[in-house]
């Protein structure tokens, strides 16, 4: 997603250099969607696997609507969208079939039978080999899985944002759903880059994100310099320990970690030379109990589009 919008600048050559460099290191998954940078992200990752399709498990996403302006105009989960977008998606990839293929957000206006039936068609089709569902109720997630195998989840997840771990986890055991973690470094916060609002380029979506602004900015440091402290303790980066944590919960839940940049890709990979004791993955159950984090994790209207 930071490739093509929302984090501020960013330079192709590199984000090409960084995709590269990940499929040379063994990385297979690769995570876009038709609404970031507005259809430009998914054809910077069609060029960057352009002779490697081999190589990659490629996922991407449809159900955000936006003009050619770049303005959000709701959610879309419509059948003859589904269909629409995916045909539109894999013309700007360059591929034939999409891996998996997720709902991003639920739309409240359709019934979610009916977008996973059109999503089936899909599979049967040739165009989709499996189903997804991204930040969805777990009651939503229940009447997919009846319609349709659904093989992920995808929904946030980090020391942070840890409100998944009741019954969205639960409901993915239970029916055999592999959950997708985004933005498990907390959305770079808990790297410790941030030491002040400044700190964040302007043009960078987080300023405007209640987690990054005033008060809760100010009492999420301390979560920030917990994280450094263990980190330091066991000679890792603050970003490799925040990584380690959600690898060390199970082997079912997948984190996506995003980066723009070669170098943060090679230290986030660092993550899977790091081994958490019982008395440390302890410590930071104590330091983040679920709720501890200031601030909710989207806007306003954001919120409303999650966990339907």
């Amino acid at each position: 997603m930071g490739m093509s919008e929302f984090y501020g600048p960013s330079d192709e050559a590199e984000s090409l250099a960084t995709i590269h460099r990940a499929l040379s290191l063994g990385v297979n998954f690769l995570d876009t969607a038709d609404m970031y940078g507005v259809g430009k992200n998914e054809e910077l990752v069609g060029r960057a696997i352009r002779g490697r399709r081999d190589q990659v498990i490629l996922a991407t996403k449809f159900g955000h609507v936006r003009g050619a302006n770049g303005e959000f105009l709701g959610v879309n989960g419509r059948p003859e969208y589904v269909k629409r977008a995916c045909e539109v998606s894999l013309k700007r990839l360059g591929v034939e079939h999409i891996d998996l293929y997720y709902q991003h957000r639920a739309d409240p206006n359709t019934p979610i039978e009916d977008t996973v039936s059109a999503m089936s068609d899909l599979v049967h089709e040739g165009k989709v080999r499996f189903l997804g569902l991204s930040e969805a109720a777990p009651s939503t997630v229940r009447r997919a899985a009846k319609v349709h195998p659904i093989a992920a989840l995808q929904t946030e997840y980090s020391l942070w944002s840890r409100d998944t771990e009741g019954e969205v986890l639960e409901t993915c055991r239970q029916l055999g759903i592999g959950f997708v973690a985004y933005s498990p470094l907390g959305r770079g916060f808990l790297t410790g880059r941030f030491k002040t609002q400044e700190d964040i380029p302007q043009e960078d979506w987080r300023r405007h994100h209640p987690r990054f602004q005033g008060e809760n900015f100010k009492r999420n440091l301390h979560l920030a310099e917990t994280v450094r402290q263990i980190a330091e303790e066991i000679t890792c980066t603050p970003a490799q320990l925040a990584f380690a944590w959600v690898l060390a919960q199970s082997q079912d839940i997948v984190p996506i970690p995003g980066t723009k940049h070669t170098r943060y890709l090679e230290e986030n990979l660092g993550a899977l030379n790091v081994h958490l004791t019982e008395e440390q993955l302890r410590r930071l159950d104590e330091a983040f109990p679920v709720g501890v984090t200031a601030g909710e994790r989207y806007h306003e209207q954001g919120m409303r589009s999650i966990n339907l």
